[in-house]
Formats: structure tokens, sequence, C-alpha cells
């Protein structure tokens, strides 16, 4: 992650667990905040798409592209609140998919 990245996460994890404390409850919550964003990107996506005729086209692709970020940043603070590094986990995980994807080079992707 970038350092802007890692100073928002962080920033954030602190803010919340300086009004909220970290306990499990709190933990739960944050986490339970996933919910929430990915409803968001949703109603964006479904916003750009006009699949509301009530409403018609509301959303653009740069607000769509903001609420997945949204979502990915509360992600990263539901880790940290966890008390993991979220870049390590991250870079865990990527290295996890990169592996996948060359090791399904020759033979085509797994399922």
């Amino acid at each position: 992650m970038d350092e802007v990245t890692v100073r928002a996460v962080k920033a954030a994890t602190a803010w919340l667990d300086a009004h909220e404390g970290n306990g499990r409850q709190q933990q739960t919550v944050r986490i339970l905040k996933l919910t929430e964003e990915a409803g968001e990107v949703a109603r964006a996506w479904i916003g750009l798409t006009g699949q509301n005729p009530r409403r018609g086209v509301t959303h653009t692709v740069d607000e769509v592209a903001a609420e997945l970020a949204d979502t990915a940043i509360t992600a990263l603070v539901a880790i940290e609140s966890l008390g993991l590094d979220s870049s390590q986990v991250l870079a865990d995980c990527a290295t996890k998919v990169l592996a996948r994807l060359d090791g399904g080079a020759a033979t085509g992707p797994t399922r």
C-alpha cells in the first residue's frame, strides 16, 4: 500500500479506537460495516446502469469507484482493528493471487 493509504487506515483505526474502543463488539461492528459499504457500491452501480426505472441513471463511474475505495479502506481498518498489519495482510493476499494466476497460466484457470 502507498504511504497515504497506510496513514489513513492507521489514523481511522486509532480514531475509532479512541472514540469507540476496540473490544470484540467494536471489531464485529467494523467487520459488519463492510456489508453496509458493499450495499453502497451496489446502489451506485444500479444508479450507474439505470436499473431502477423510477430513478434512472443517478451515479457516475467515478462514484462507483469511490464507493469501491470506501469499501477497501473499511476492510483495511477492520484488519487493523484485529491487531494485524493491514499492509502485510494485503501483501500476503496479493502474493497468493499472483501465485494462483502464475500457477494456472499453463493449465488455465482453476476453480
